[in-house]
């Protein structure tokens, strides 16, 4: 390979608060524009909620959790490919067909998309596993006889200790991952690059614009706790309008 030939690297612009509330109006257009697209790929995470909710309320059976919740990772950058397929193609005057869109999803599996499930994964597993041992450090010897009929243990000291301690590192692991995929994800779809440099991009536009892009990942935890408050019926409207619009927020910071 040639010089001449060498991907180009990524180069990071400076994002201001306006360009948040621009990608969210563009958002919002294409969600209006292809509304069953974006229903349809919204569907499969309300569907996996409504599976966990079932099997903690309904059955107090939380080890559910574990396999029903391991989907979201593997799925979800897949899912999220297709919220920027549909803004890709809306962008670039490409007809929009469901066919067409899903191929593109599909292709990915060869291209550097399962590298970025791989590493979503681990989170998981390892918050997952951190998360157990604070609810044992905390609250192993507490009498539980399941999570919907225990709740008042969590009002107690411990309880309210292990869910701040609980809030705090969630917190941390949630900033962690968010800053190595908030744009590497679109990228990956839009470019030739390897998923280590897109993770490391991302990372960097947030190192450089931390107000602005941690202002723009409380907005989408915010979005995320209110479409769930709902049933999780809310995020037929949540994912698609924010994968949408974080297409348009890629396109303004990455050159």
């Amino acid at each position: 390979m040639t010089d001449a030939d060498a991907p180009v690297p990524p180069e990071i612009n400076d994002i201001a608060f306006s360009d948040l509330r621009e990608s969210l109006q563009l958002g919002w257009r294409d969600l209006c524009r292809a509304p069953l697209f974006g229903l349809a790929f919204a569907a499969v995470y309300v569907a996996g909620g409504w599976l966990i909710l079932w099997a903690t309320t309904t059955k107090g059976q939380i080890w559910w959790t574990l396999p029903a919740g391991a989907g979201f990772p593997i799925l979800g950058p897949f899912i999220a490919c297709g919220f920027y397929e549909i803004s890709r193609r809306l962008e670039a005057g490409t007809p929009l067909t469901l066919g067409g869109v899903l191929g593109v999803i599909w292709q990915q599996k060869d291209r550097q998309i399962p590298s970025i499930a791989a590493v979503i994964v681990v989170f998981f597993l390892f918050w997952n596993f951190l998360a157990h041992m604070i609810f044992a450090l905390f609250l192993g010897n507490a009498p539980m006889t399941n999570v919907s009929s225990s709740l008042a243990i969590f009002a107690t000291g411990d309880g309210l200790a292990m869910l701040g301690v609980g809030t705090v590192v969630g917190a941390v692991f949630a900033t962690l991952l968010f800053s190595l995929t908030v744009v590497s994800l679109p990228m990956l779809l839009d470019r030739e690059v390897d998923f280590v440099t897109a993770m490391l991009t991302s990372l960097a536009l947030v190192q450089e614009n931390p107000a602005v892009m941690l202002t723009w990942g409380a907005l989408v935890a915010v979005a995320l706790f209110a479409g769930m408050l709902t049933g999780f019926t809310g995020l037929f409207v949540v994912l698609p309008l924010f994968g949408h619009a974080t297409w348009h927020l890629y396109r303004r910071a990455i050159i």
